[in-house]
């Protein structure tokens, strides 16, 4: 996989698609920090998704989600190494098992509960596979 160009060697979009994408960063932004509070709702995607809008959007924007204390050490992971914190994966899989739990106890269709649950365990299984950042020395 080749590496993504940086934001100086990309070649500068076009206004209505930059605001378009400062838009999609923005409204994944909010979704991310629902996510902190909505069991189902996955802040980390969210989050990257983000940090992808919002460096081909925004370098004010994308600088300011890398300096976020919460936000931050999400892309800079992804970003460099491709990786997922350990702290984010168990979050993301207790929210999903609540999810779950929820969804089979008020679900009217049960092949509707099965076939959700069925989409988050194959995103846990995706998730548990990439690796963990790198311990700072």
């Amino acid at each position: 996989m080749s590496e993504p160009a940086s934001p100086a060697a990309r070649p500068a979009l076009a206004a209505p698609l930059r605001y378009l994408l400062m838009t999609f960063a923005a409204l994944c932004v909010a979704l991310g920090v629902i996510g902190i509070f909505v069991p189902g709702l996955p802040t980390t995607v969210f989050i990257l998704m983000a940090g992808w809008a919002a460096a081909r959007s925004s370098p004010r924007f994308s600088a300011w989600l890398e300096g976020h204390r919460l936000f931050g050490p999400m892309i800079r992971n992804w970003r460099e190494t491709r990786s997922v914190s350990r702290r984010a994966k168990w979050s993301a899989t207790v929210m999903m098992a609540i999810c779950a739990l929820v969804l089979f106890l008020t679900a009217r269709k049960p092949w509707l509960a099965e076939a959700i649950t069925g989409l988050m365990a194959l995103v846990l299984a995706w998730l548990w596979h990439r690796p963990e950042p790198p311990r700072a020395s």
